[in-house]
């Protein structure tokens, strides 16, 4: 079939605004990776007032107030979370400092949305939980290679209409590009980026428990390696790890920083989920060979087979749900367990994996 022809399951639609301007007031702060444009992005989209940026780097503020010219600068952390208006607050920190800030962000008593990965220790992680308990706001991540990625938030959908019957099996495929000169002192030291598991490998645990529907899950074993880049030795530029979840359904997944340089986008980030009645790829960012254009699904079942393109036609819930979550202390984006229990397992695999070079 044509990308569009014979769609039994049609994508649910872009999602509108869930609130009124004003209603839900965000600040951003630790603008030390990329990834906070896309977080803020999803939530001005979703309705969200930006109010605040900080970071002690005034020429990342002064970059970021081009983007979002409503935020004011801050003179201090403090400033922010002293704001009785602020809400929530972003952050995409040295992934050491993230688990450390969002208790404090938590404890000053604010919702706090992180970058992946949320945590580099398993005390950071047991820290937060307690945040969680003592205070009730919510400690969010952007698992974004799910939630921003259109074909892999439809894919979700088609998993809940039974397009493929019960998913027994997640394969990912997280490669991406080093780009090493471009990258600060912090992303190769292993003390404050965690390893590549702790880091681009929580993306995958995460995808693992949501299109499986499960609640925790065992690692097998898992594996790391410096295979290419020896002049930063505390770098790992290949990862990989085995799951099999409480519900019998298992995983595997590949992330590395050996994208070559004649790849047209940064990685060529690919997922396919095994059902008992027909399985899903996706082509997330590039299908290579053919077009440049991400958001690519293939499904296979039994009424044949179809590829559909994506992008621009789905939409990012996730944002809207975390925002209408904080304000009514529900859990239609991402329950807190679900999100700690990603971060928990892809910490152990990062913890007891076999170094193969």
């Amino acid at each position: 079939m044509s990308k569009a022809d014979g769609m039994k399951y049609a994508p649910k639609g872009k999602p509108n605004k869930v609130i009124e301007d004003g209603q839900f007031v965000i600040a951003a702060v630790s603008l030390d990776h990329g990834h906070i444009y896309g977080m803020c992005n999803g939530l001005v989209e979703a309705g969200a007032t930006l109010k605040w940026v900080y970071d002690p780097d005034p020429a990342r503020v002064e970059a970021f107030i081009q983007q979002y010219p409503q935020a004011k600068a801050a003179e201090s952390e403090e400033q922010v979370l002293a704001d009785p208006e602020v809400q929530l607050v972003a952050a995409a920190a040295i992934t050491s400092e993230r688990g450390p800030l969002g208790v404090r962000v938590m404890r000053h008593g604010k919702h706090y949305f992180t970058d992946k990965a949320p945590f580099t220790t398993l005390e950071q992680l047991a820290d937060a939980r307690a945040a969680y308990s003592e205070t009730g706001k919510t400690y969010a991540v952007y698992y974004s290679e799910r939630l921003h990625v259109e074909s892999a938030v439809y894919a979700g959908q088609l998993i809940e209409q039974g397009a493929i019957g019960r998913v027994v099996q997640v394969i990912g495929l997280g490669p991406h590009r080093l780009n090493a000169p471009a990258r600060p002192a912090w992303f190769f030291e292993k003390e404050k980026y965690g390893g590549i598991i702790c880091d681009i490998g929580s993306h995958q645990v995460e995808q693992f428990l949501s299109f499986t529907g499960n609640r925790n899950a065992t690692v097998v074993n898992s594996k790391v390696a410096n295979y290419a880049n020896k002049d930063y030795p505390e770098l790992e530029d290949f990862g990989d790890m085995t799951l099999v979840g409480e519900n019998g359904a298992t995983g595997y997944f590949r992330v590395d920083w050996l994208t070559p340089s004649g790849l047209g986008t940064w990685g060529d980030g690919r997922t396919i989920i095994l059902g008992t009645d027909g399985y899903i790829e996706l082509r997330k960012y590039i299908d290579i060979a053919r077009e440049k254009e991400g958001d690519n699904l293939y499904l296979v079942n039994a009424d044949g087979e179809q590829h559909i393109q994506l992008r621009g036609k789905v939409g990012f819930p996730y944002f809207g749900q975390l925002i209408l979550d904080c304000l009514n202390g529900t859990e239609l984006a991402m329950t807190q367990e679900h999100t700690f229990k990603a971060a928990e397992l892809s910490l152990l695999a990062q913890k007891n994996a076999t170094r193969v070079e």
